[in-house]
């Protein structure tokens, strides 16, 4: 295989046979495994009870799905902004200053007086009116740049699961 095959779910493989598959598997279907993974050991034990860096894996691939398929829009609009108080953070950990910058400024686009929370992001979409200078027209000029920031976050991330392997349980 010339790692452009596609891992198509994760199988129960435990971290270390996960990171095996490098060379055989595109990197970002493995760290989309990892997700999945993560995503049923949150949904068994709470999201709460994970580790940091096992969150950290979480809000980075939940930004990446929702900014890919629907911009920031869509992360701030979906269950994924509960990960928007930590994900500034997490880009940093993972060595994407870049993509970290992009999406701090999209978090203060929401305007929010007061803590991040998902009751405010979710006041500050509920509250954005249709017009020349929409939420949505606003937060796509970030889409833009976080499509061009050239930081392969997928890479990094993998990179950074690999270093903090010990630190993740599936």
């Amino acid at each position: 295989m010339d790692n452009k095959d596609f891992l198509e779910s994760y199988e129960g493989q435990s971290v270390d046979e996960l990171i095996s598959l490098e060379q055989e598997y595109r990197i970002e279907s493995i760290v989309m495994a990892f997700e999945e993974a993560l995503d049923q050991k949150a949904s068994e034990v709470g999201l709460s009870n994970l580790t940091d860096t096992e969150r950290i894996v979480l809000a980075i691939e939940a930004l990446e799905r929702e900014v890919n398929n629907g911009g920031y829009h869509q992360f701030f609009s979906n269950s994924s902004n509960e990960y928007a108080v930590m994900i500034v953070k997490a880009l940093e950990e993972i060595a994407c200053p870049k993509t970290a910058r992009i999406t701090h400024m999209a978090i203060g686009k929401l305007e929010i007086n007061g803590p991040l929370t998902v009751e405010a992001i979710t006041a500050a979409i509920d509250a954005d009116e249709e017009g020349d200078d929409c939420l949505l027209d606003i937060l796509s000029e970030l889409d833009d740049q976080y499509f061009d920031s050239g930081e392969m976050i997928a890479d990094r991330l993998f990179h950074y699961i690999k270093d903090h392997k010990s630190q993740i349980n599936l």
